[in-house]
């Protein structure tokens, strides 16, 4: 049986669904393509949230994580910096965009990745929101979460792959807090239990 702290994560996550799903279908008459930015810190539900919105999309979408953008460890901001410049601004201009999905095992660039120009473009990560990738978004959402929450889903996720690098990934969110302020830059913010 969930428990209630799970029961109250769904319950906010899929309201946030719902009302990403209105705000993009109010602007993506006669098919428009819409971009959809998530941000939040680790444990927030940004994968869990872009899941539902892609499988509830109506029309064409794809859907970037940042996990498979981020160079490393070390590579928060230069994960979203590579996902603004190479998928976003391709997108926004109206081309597909290739680009290569992060490696981890290899710690190396990988596969070559195509994110399509006539569909709509979901990208969820920590990171993703700033003032240079906002412009090239209609839909920006902010989710928040208390630390402990988000620190026991992710390492239930996670586990032991991610247990060591906890602390590390942390400060990198923090700067990116303090550096650009992604909750101000949204047009949605939720706060998920």
């Amino acid at each position: 049986m969930p428990s209630r702290s799970t029961d109250r994560f769904d319950a906010a996550i899929t309201e946030a669904a719902r009302r990403v799903h209105d705000a993009a279908d109010a602007l993506s008459i006669d098919g428009a393509r819409v971009a959809v930015l998530i941000d939040g810190q680790s444990g927030a539900g940004k994968t869990t949230l872009a899941a539902l919105l892609r499988d509830g999309w109506r029309g064409p979408v794809d859907v970037v994580a940042l996990d498979d953008v981020y160079p490393g460890w070390d590579g928060l901001a230069a994960g979203a910096d590579a996902a603004r410049e190479q998928i976003l601004e391709p997108w926004a201009a109206g081309e597909s965009a290739r680009w290569n999905r992060w490696d981890w095992a290899r710690s190396a660039p990988g596969d070559e990745m195509l994110t399509r120009a006539d569909a709509s473009l979901i990208i969820e990560g920590s990171g993703v929101l700033t003032e240079a990738s906002a412009p090239l978004a209609a839909v920006r959402v902010w989710l928040d979460s208390p630390e402990a929450t988000r620190r026991d889903r992710a390492l239930a996720r996670d586990g032991d792959t991610y247990r060591p690098y906890w602390d590390r990934w942390a400060a990198q969110e923090r700067q990116h807090l303090e550096r650009d302020h992604p909750r101000t830059l949204a047009t949605l913010v939720v706060d998920v239990p």
